[in-house]
This record gives C-alpha cells, sequence and structure tokens, in this order.
C-alpha cells in the first residue's frame, strides 16, 4: 500500500492522498478578482488527482498585495467570484483551499515577467506598510510602520477574509507566515526593529502573528482545518531560525492550528539557501518530532519515490507541490501509477487509463 495515497483526516475533513498544490501566484488577477485563468489553472490541478488544491496568497487588502494583479478576498464580491472555483475543485474529490496573506514591506511590485521590481504610485503601486520602516531592499521604498491603528485593521482584515472564504466553499484556509510578508516580518528580527509590546523578544514577535491566527481559528468551522504556512529560517545570521519556529509552532498547535507548512526563506534579498531536492523537508521533520503537529513540505519534491519516502518514513504529512504541478498538472495520477495504485479517474478520462 503507497503512504503516499493514503487518506490523511485533520478535524473532520478527509483528504483522498498527501498531495497538496501549493499556493502559487498567477499575478492574472484584475483588481482582486478571480478569473477564467483561475478556474483552468486550479481546476486542471484537482482533475489532475491532488488532495488539496490551494489557491495562491489572496491578499486581506488591496495595499496587502503583492502586485497589483494578485488575488484579493476583501469584498463580498470578491468571495461571489470565488464560488465556481471552490464549488469545481470539489467536484473533483479535491479539497478546496485557500491562502490568505499580507505582504508588508514586499507590496507594491511588478509581476515577475514585466521586471518585477517595485512599482511607486505613479506605476500603479503605493506605500507598503510593515513592522519597522525598514526596506526590503535598497531599491525598494521605505514602508510605513505600522501603528496600532493599522494593526487592528489588519487583524479584522484577515478575520473578515477567512468569512469570506467560508462563504466561498473553501474548505481549509492557511495563514501565511512565510517568505518576508508582513506576519513574517514580524517575527524575524531582520525585518522587526519594533520598541513596543510587538518587537525585541521572542514573545513580543510572536504577538500580533499568533493574534490572528487564534482569530482566524476562532470564526473557522470547529470541524474544518486551519494551515499556516511558515518559513522555518531566514537562511541568514541574526535571523528567524528552526529553534524559533519550533516555539511558535507549539503556540499554534495550543491555538488549534493544525497542520504546519514548512517553507524556509525570503526575509532579506541576501540569504544564502542551499535549495535542492528535499532540502526543507527537514525542517517539516524536527517540527513534527518536536512539536507534535502534522507538517507539509515543500522544495524541489518531484519524483513519485521521493514523495513516497518522505511520507512513508513518517519525515512530515503531505508533500506539498508546486513547481513540478505547474509543469505537470497530472502528476497525482502518474504517480499513482508508478507506485502501484489504482485511484480512481475523472469518467471522461476513463479511455485513457490504461
Amino acid at each position: 500500500m503507497s503512504r503516499l495515497f493514503s487518506s490523511l483526516k485533520l478535524r473532520e475533513l478527509t483528504f483522498k492522498n498527501r498531495i497538496f498544490v501549493s499556493p502559487m501566484c498567477q499575478y492574472s488577477s484584475i483588481d482582486g478578482l478571480p478569473n477564467d485563468w483561475h478556474l483552468v489553472h486550479l481546476g486542471s490541478r484537482a482533475v489532475g488527482g491532488a488532495g488539496l488544491v490551494m489557491v495562491e496568497a489572496t491578499a486581506v487588502s488591496p495595499e496587502g498585495r503583492i502586485s497589483p494583479d494578485d488575488s484579493g478576498l476583501w469584498s463580498d464580491a470578491h468571495a461571489e467570484a470565488f464560488v465556481p472555483i471552490a464549488r469545481f475543485i470539489r467536484e473533483q474529490g479535491a479539497v478546496a483551499g485557500i491562502q490568505l496573506a499580507h505582504a508588508g514591506r514586499k507590496a507594491s511590485t511588478d509581476r515577475p515577467w514585466t521586471g518585477g521590481g517595485p512599482l511607486g504610485p505613479d506605476k500603479r503601486g503605493w506605500q507598503p506598510v510593515a513592522p519597522s520602516p525598514l526596506p526590503f531592499t535598497p531599491e525598494h521604498p521605505v514602508p510605513r510602520e505600522a501603528s496600532p491603528a493599522d494593526l487592528e485593521a489588519v487583524r479584522q482584515q484577515f478575520v473578515d477574509a477567512a468569512r469570506r472564504a467560508k462563504t466561498a466553499g473553501f474548505q481549509v484556509v492557511e495563514i501565511h507566515m512565510a517568505h518576508g510578508y508582513l506576519l513574517h516580518e514580524f517575527l524575524s528580527p531582520l525585518s522587526n526593529h519594533r520598541k513596543d509590546e510587538c518587537g525585541g523578544t521572542l514573545e513580543n514577535r510572536m504577538r500580533f502573528p499568533l493574534r490572528i491566527a487564534r482569530e482566524v481559528r476562532e470564526i473557522w468551522p470547529n470541524d474544518l482545518p486551519v494551515f499556516v504556512r511558515i518559513s522555518a529560517t531566514d537562511w541568514a545570521e541574526g535571523g528567524w531560525d528552526l529553534a524559533q519556529s519550533v516555539e511558535l509552532c507549539r503556540r499554534l498547535k495550543d491555538i488549534g492550528i493544525d497542520l504546519i507548512d514548512c517553507s524556509s526563506g525570503g526575509s532579506v534579498p541576501y540569504a544564502v539557501i542551499p535549495a535542492g531536492p528535499g532540502y526543507q523537508t527537514p525542517f517539516a521533520t524536527a517540527i513534527r518530532k518536536e512539536v507534535g503537529i502534522p507538517t507539509g513540505t515543500v522544495g524541489f519534491i518531484t519524483e513519485p519515490a521521493q514523495a513516497e519516502q518522505i511520507i512513508a518514513t513518517d519525515l512530515a504529512d503531505a508533500v506539498v507541490l508546486a513547481r513540478e504541478l505547474l509543469r505537470n498538472p497530472y502528476w497525482p495520477m502518474q504517480a499513482a501509477k508508478a507506485l502501484k495504485v489504482d485511484p480512481s479517474w475523472p469518467v471522461q478520462y476513463l479511455r485513457a487509463k490504461s
């Protein structure tokens, strides 16, 4: 029996297998609204056999977008636009998930294929907000330091976005605390130089991200899971690291978070990241073992045997695939064949199964 293709139950929700589609920005929305591209992109991964299909980092406010072309969930109109997408994912037997995000000091940038650099107000951009007035790079604008009123607004935006996610038909929400975006910026001492109760000590730096997690968990249905994506390390001296991540995850488990989606990096541009096959899996393993919470692992997982080994040896509870599923949305079907598993196929495709 393949462990990769065994089911996973979190709260009252069952995932048919342990292959999760990572949230991947498409930079293809207009005013934050998803469209036909998102329906086809996400729907094809559900048809392809993944157990969970997660929508890209979806901004809780317009100024929380990475780029002006990111998806958003800051109004009821956005929730309504997501309804057919979430419904189609569910109809294919996959779980529909969405990642809620705020880009912080890395907001207001261009799409990657048109340069990816910071955008000023004269080029569809805006001034970002962050824990401290520290730009991501010298080329990025200096962000405005978040005031108590800003923090209260962001808190409410995450809560409201979670409510809209449920209205839209999503079964999982994931809170984005990784990759150098706002909540990770609070966690990392490299980006958080505040002197108030949200800066300085580890306890203080965790305060605002934990508050967001707690309030989202409180309003999300009790029978459905909440995930958190973290960067387990900044890969930079004096920054966020695995030991701090373990402590954060202990607090997240106490709050009722159900799975930690383990990534890394993104906090500073000068980090040296030893990327390679499975390079982030040890973080998921350490957190799973030390905290006793389910974890997902992401990063250069490309081969069925590699994914199977991760699950079969209890290194993580799910593999979270990104680029491999961009290259091949039907990777789960092909992995099943390689592992001698006979999963269900869409009836429309049965003629190609044998």
